[in-house]
């Protein structure tokens, strides 16, 4: 049944998103949640074909300009539903996406132009969480992260130990067969069904990999996290992905797919992040702004003397020069600006209400040029 929950809101995407936002969404949740990978759990085929229905429309630009403009109703009778997804297998979605994400093919299928390409892994994604001061000077994590192994039993044919995958009667070996297409004027080559590109048929399975060829393990690496770093941004760890599938290499020979830590800076407290920059709201009481005075504001590296001139008014901006986050690339900082915020009291005691008031008798609007200024305004209006 289709879904009725919004498509950019399942892939994690905004409305402008590209093409290229889309796939690489798509193909992050549904290696997460393909069946293979969980086996027996409802939640995650649901999750899996959820996002495959959003897949299929937000990917054609004709359904994506429907479901744009009209939502879920534009695409009634148009096809909008998406098709079940679940026959395919983590390493048919991975060959979806290889040229865009580097996948490299797999390894005796050939490649453009009849090249034969190397056999890579998948990427794999994980997430780590850092404080505001560790994008100051970088910083390491442990990361912890789930992924397939070539498993050690079969050494990665997926046959019992002690006897041999069969050759594949459908493709005889080849792992490819060819289809008649666009009615019979062309031959297309895919991976065969039977084998599932394999070339070799089990027929008696390993017990330790279920006749996957591959095992879950969890693996635990140290990673460095540079200076500068922004939100969302990624530290890619070449070689801790996953081996290349089993059809391309059993024993899992060839290039290693690579890992991409996302990281996600907590909020601050106190400062807000601009590019490079820090913002920060200084609170300072009315007679402070009208007499001025002299304070510690904190920075990410300790406390720094601030002056604040007479007569300082709501929303001024006072810079700090290089008291902000470095850059990525240059390593130069930023600057920590700070917005003045004057805070009237909300009690008073007797005494210093009587001496509000006698300010306030003794008060010259045209000491205050804003309001002088405001209120001839207002004069000149009426």
């Amino acid at each position: 049944m289709p879904t009725t929950r919004d498509y950019y809101e399942i892939l994690g995407l905004e409305r402008d998103a590209s093409e290229d936002d889309i796939k690489r969404a798509y193909r992050r949740l549904a290696l997460k949640f393909h069946p293979d990978r969980n086996p027996g759990d409802a939640q995650a085929e649901a999750k899996f074909k959820e996002a495959a229905e959003a897949y299929e429309v937000l990917s054609d630009k004709d359904k994506r300009a429907r479901y744009d403009q009209y939502g879920h109703e534009g695409l009634r009778g148009q096809g909008g539903a998406a098709h079940d997804f679940s026959h395919m297998n983590v390493e048919d979605i991975f060959s979806m996406f290889s040229d865009i994400f580097g996948g490299g093919g797999f390894g005796g299928m050939g490649g453009r132009g009849g090249r034969q390409r190397v056999a890579r892994g998948y990427d794999l994604e994980t997430e780590v969480e850092i404080e505001l001061k560790d994008v100051l000077a970088g910083t390491e994590r442990d990361v912890e992260f789930t992924r397939l192994d070539v498993c050690d039993a079969c050494a990665g044919t997926g046959a019992k130990p002690g006897t041999e995958p069969l050759k594949c009667p459908t493709c005889d070996g080849h792992g490819k067969v060819q289809q008649a297409g666009m009615g019979g004027m062309f031959r297309m080559v895919t991976a065969c069904p039977s084998c599932r590109g394999r070339g070799s048929i089990v027929k008696e399975h390993c017990t330790a990999c279920k006749g996957k060829g591959r095992v879950p393990r969890k693996r635990v690496l140290s990673v460095r996290i540079p200076a500068g770093i922004h939100e969302g941004q990624a530290v890619r760890v070449q070689g801790e992905g996953e081996p290349p599938p089993p059809e391309a290499s059993p024993s899992g020979a060839g290039v290693r797919g690579d890992l991409h830590v996302v990281v996600r800076v907590l909020e601050h407290e106190m400062f807000r992040r601009d590019g490079d920059h820090l913002l920060m709201e200084l609170p300072i009481g009315f007679t402070q702004a009208a007499l001025g005075t002299e304070m510690d504001v904190p920075t990410l590296t300790g406390k720094v003397k601030q002056t604040i001139p007479r007569g300082t008014q709501h929303g001024t901006l006072f810079r700090l020069h290089g008291e902000g986050l470095p850059n990525l690339r240059s390593g130069r900082r930023g600057d920590l600006v700070l917005v003045t915020r004057v805070e009237i009291p909300k009690k008073l005691s007797e005494k210093q209400e009587r001496l509000l008031r006698e300010f306030a008798e003794s008060e010259d609007q045209h000491v205050m040029p804003e309001s002088h200024g405001f209120l001839k305004k207002i004069r000149d209006l009426f």
